[in-house]
């Protein structure tokens, strides 16, 4: 049982807008218990809102590099909810397979799917920055061979944004979405 219900059908007229801006077209299930939840505090869900969007849908990183780094993200701070919703969803268009998706859950994530070098570089990373908060200056050459600095700097946001997005579903208590992937077991 989640700490805070998420919101209920029928929406107010506001809230079912918000919403609506916040799925992609044509889905076919409800908003995300997470957006539900966000939804009770309006003013914060917009200011969320932005950021997110901004990331998911106008960013400079490839959307496989985006979504290996969400994967990781989420794995390491185990939230299979958010997993999930990726691993369902967004990952496998933008090409992660079934394997690598696994790999991301695993503690040597870096070396147990056949990552290109540059997808090599994104996971160690989120590795360091989850154990440390800093990047190794060979971490930091690494990134810099494969990517331009505005990517760098979007990339350091993204780790940042789900490991705030990992905490408040984790938080939250928000169980997986019946839909989603399962985040796999050990």
């Amino acid at each position: 049982m989640p700490r805070i219900e998420p919101l209920a059908p029928p929406y107010a007229a506001d809230i079912d807008r918000a919403l609506g801006r916040w799925m992609p077209p044509g889905v076919s299930h409800e908003p995300l218990a997470l957006f539900r939840v966000l939804h009770r505090n309006p003013e914060l869900a917009s200011r969320m809102f932005a950021l997110g969007a901004g990331l998911l849908g106008h960013g400079l990183l490839p959307a496989i590099d985006r979504e290996i780094v969400i994967a990781r993200v989420t794995a390491r701070s185990a939230c299979a909810y958010e997993w999930g919703v990726h691993a369902a969803t967004l990952a496998p268009r933008a090409g992660l397979s079934p394997e690598q998706l696994r790999a991301t859950t695993r503690p040597d994530a870096a070396v147990s799917a056949p990552w290109s070098p540059r997808h090599t570089a994104l996971l160690r990373a989120v590795d360091e920055l989850d154990d440390t908060s800093r990047l190794t200056q060979s971490a930091w050459d690494a990134l810099r061979r494969h990517c331009e600095e505005a990517q760098l700097l979007e990339l350091l946001v993204l780790i940042g944004w789900y490991r705030t997005i990992s905490y408040l579903a984790n938080g939250l208590l928000l169980e997986e979405e019946p839909w989603g992937a399962r985040f796999p077991a050990g």
